[in-house]
């Protein structure tokens, strides 16, 4: 996937200048097409730049906590696989 030239949080912030002025005046400054606008107002709704980073530490976490739990489970697997075993 390529890589966006703006952040997450800029893509907000320009998107909260679109809501105070026209898409097509932001879109010149900011040299993006009305469409990118309004396909990042689909993906960003309503949220401010300090939501998509909070959003991003929480997805981070999550994914962690994920990546735990999974490891816990072989864990957990693998001792009984172990126990089953007779001697």
């Amino acid at each position: 996937m390529r890589k966006s030239r703006f952040t997450e949080e800029q893509m907000v912030a320009i998107l909260r200048e679109a809501d105070r002025s026209t898409v097509a005046e932001v879109a010149r400054k900011h040299k993006v097409s009305e469409q990118t606008l309004y396909g990042w107002r689909k993906r960003f709704g309503e949220m401010d730049p300090a939501d998509v980073r909070r959003l991003r530490e929480l997805e981070a976490e999550n994914a962690k906590l994920k990546r735990m739990l999974a490891e816990r489970e072989m864990a957990i697997d693998t001792l009984k696989e172990i126990n089953r075993k007779k001697w």
